[in-house]
């Protein structure tokens, strides 16, 4: 019995982060659904929320003001969620550009803030922009080149994580990021994808159904999208850049918070990955988010098992040995990086480690019952 507990819980951690990009690439050799994306130029509604963000409000605005789309067919909406820094009077200093401040007041978080926003927004798609995201200046271009498409009702582009330092953190985000956008170009292959970038995604605005304040918009709406019967795609030419986090306290309190918002988001829309709708996206949902977020689980059971198996014969010291080896190397990786020895697997044994503990944490939260409506901006 331990035996194939043990087996079970080495089995879907390899499918959940090999067997599954592997399914969907094969699905999309049988099933592709190509999409059509051509020149189009509807007006655009930018909105970025803020708090407290005058070190990168002005930056940002700017950036959207250089964006490579007609100005005429451009408006830009800053919400300032109770700001009590410099933020609104920073924007106001751009009203002759025609970018518009919306305040929040009292603070009630981005959610909120999307939904008050949406009721001012002229445009027929509408961009989101985090208050600290530098994008390329074709980004906006492509994306709402996928709406071209009428079956496609939410594009997210290609979030970059720069990291100046060399930091551990930074380069395990970096490749986590390059792994998931390797899932979502395949999954967009065969459909929708299933998680988003919320600093560069754009929405019909006819899809937009406003949510709760504790809800995940990156997550809830796409679902929502999904829900209505639109795809949700991926677009690789479309480029964001943020700065890496350079801590690890800093990146595992960002897990923790975007975790747990995910696992209730999932909860909220669960009617998408129960029998009775899109069997593949069901599937999808199942394999690349919430066996994701239980892998802590799997991970905690074939370490615990094949501890009490030792006794059962050479194999199970070898799979053992691994995985001290695996942990260990993750636990040096910092000290490591110190002395200047840094190595980049175990960089990523290192964040493999931290997001999964992460979740961890998130769903022993998620059980209590926890939300999260307010956070501070990630620092980068």
């Amino acid at each position: 019995m331990l035996s194939m507990l043990f087996f079970l819980s080495v089995a879907l951690v390899l499918y959940v982060y090999a067997g599954y990009p592997l399914l969907v690439r094969l699905l999309g050799t049988v099933r592709s659904r190509p999409i059509r994306k051509e020149p189009f130029e509807p007006m655009v509604t930018v909105i970025i929320p803020a708090y407290n963000e005058e070190k990168h409000i002005g930056r940002t605005i700017a950036n959207k003001l250089a964006l490579n789309y007609p100005r005429e067919k451009l408006e830009i909406l800053v919400v300032s969620d109770g700001s009590t820094d410099g933020t609104d009077s920073i924007v106001k200093d751009y009203a002759e550009e025609g970018v518009r401040l919306l305040r929040q007041e009292p603070r009630g978080g981005k959610t909120l803030g999307l939904n008050a926003a949406i009721r001012e927004a002229g445009g027929e798609i509408i961009f989101f922009s985090d208050a600290n995201s530098l994008h390329h200046p074709d980004a906006l271009r492509e994306l709402v080149a996928n709406f071209a498409d009428p079956q496609v009702g939410y594009v997210t582009g290609k979030m970059i994580y720069t990291n100046p330092d060399g930091s551990v953190i930074g380069d395990g985000c970096s490749a986590y990021m390059r792994y998931e956008n390797m899932i979502r170009l395949r999954e967009t292959k065969i459909g929708s994808i299933v998680g988003v970038d919320g600093g560069v995604d754009a929405v019909r605005r006819s899809l937009y159904v406003p949510m709760q304040a504790d809800q995940l918009p990156d997550f809830v709406l796409p679902l929502s999208v999904i829900d209505q019967g639109y795809r949700v795609v991926y677009e690789p030419e479309a480029l964001l850049c943020e700065d890496a986090l350079s801590t690890a306290a800093d990146e595992y309190r960002m897990r923790v918070r975007v975790s747990l918002r995910a696992l209730w988001a999932l909860y909220d829309m669960r009617r998408l990955f129960l029998p009775g709708g899109d069997l593949v996206y069901s599937w999808q949902l199942w394999s690349h988010k919430i066996l994701r977020y239980l892998s802590f689980l799997f991970l905690l059971g074939a370490l615990l098992t094949n501890l009490a198996l030792l006794d059962k014969g050479p194999l199970f010291v070898i799979t053992l040995l691994g995985q001290a080896a695996f942990y260990l190397g993750a636990v040096l990786s910092p000290i490591l990086e110190r002395f200047g020895r840094g190595n980049r697997l175990l960089y990523l044994a290192y964040y493999f480690s931290i997001i999964n503990m992460a979740a961890a944490h998130a769903f022993i939260k998620f059980v209590l019952g926890k939300k999260i409506v307010v956070w501070s901006p990630r620092k980068g």
